[in-house]
C-alpha cells in the first residue's frame, strides 16, 4: 500500500502556514460570482491575487487583513455580499465556524481533506457545503518564493462554498500559468 509521504512530512510551522494563492487558482471561482455582488476578501493584503484578480476584472471588492488591525474574528465590513479568500489552514475550523455565524455566501480555498471532521460538520457543514475541486493540485506561493508558485503540493485543494455554486459539486480543469504577485 502506497503512503502519501509528502502529506505526512509537510511542514507544520507558522511559516509553512503562509501559502499564497496564485492568480490561476482565483479565476475558476470568479466565474461563479456575479459582478453585482460586493466581495469581501478578509485575509488579504493589497497585493493578494484575490483582491487584484477581482478588482482588475471589474468586481466591487474590498479586503482586510489582521496586519492592518482587521481581525476576521472581530471585524466585519458594513456592506458586502460574499466572502472569498484563502485563509490560514491551521485555523480552518475557527474560520468555518465564523463563516457560519456570519451567514453570508462564501468561497474559501482549503485542503480537500478539510471535508472530514466532526467539528467541521457540527460548526459549518451540517448547514450545507459546496465544493469546487480541480483535476490537479494547486501550487502555492510561499513567503520565500513570491515570483512563481511552487508546484508539487502535498495536498489537493478545493473551494469550500455556500450559496455560490449552481450545484454542490463541480470538478474543473485548471489552467496553470505564472504571474508574479509582487
Amino acid at each position: 500500500m502506497a503512503i502519501n509521504t509528502g502529506y505526512l512530512t509537510a511542514s507544520k510551522t507558522d511559516e509553512s502556514n503562509e501559502n499564497y494563492t496564485p492568480y490561476y487558482a482565483v479565476e475558476p471561482i470568479m466565474k461563479y460570482i456575479s459582478k453585482d455582488l460586493r466581495i469581501w476578501c478578509p485575509c488579504d493584503e493589497e497585493w493578494s491575487a484575490y483582491f487584484n484578480t477581482f478588482n482588475n476584472n471589474g468586481y466591487d471588492v474590498i479586503r482586510s487583513c489582521i496586519q492592518e488591525g482587521q481581525d476576521f474574528f472581530t471585524y466585519e465590513p458594513r456592506n458586502y455580499d460574499v466572502i472569498v479568500t484563502n485563509p490560514p489552514f491551521n485555523i480552518k475550523d475557527k474560520i468555518l465556524k465564523r463563516l457560519d455565524e456570519l451567514g453570508k455566501p462564501f468561497a474559501i480555498l482549503l485542503p480537500l481533506n478539510s471535508l472530514q471532521g466532526v467539528k467541521r460538520y457540527d460548526n459549518c457543514f451540517k448547514n450545507g457545503i459546496q465544493l469546487l475541486a480541480f483535476d490537479q493540485r494547486i501550487g502555492f506561493h510561499s513567503i520565500n518564493n513570491m515570483n512563481e508558485p511552487t508546484e508539487g503540493s502535498p495536498f489537493a485543494s478545493a473551494y469550500f462554498c455556500r450559496g455560490v455554486l449552481p450545484k454542490d459539486l463541480i470538478v474543473e480543469k485548471i489552467k496553470k500559468y505564472n504571474k508574479p504577485l509582487i
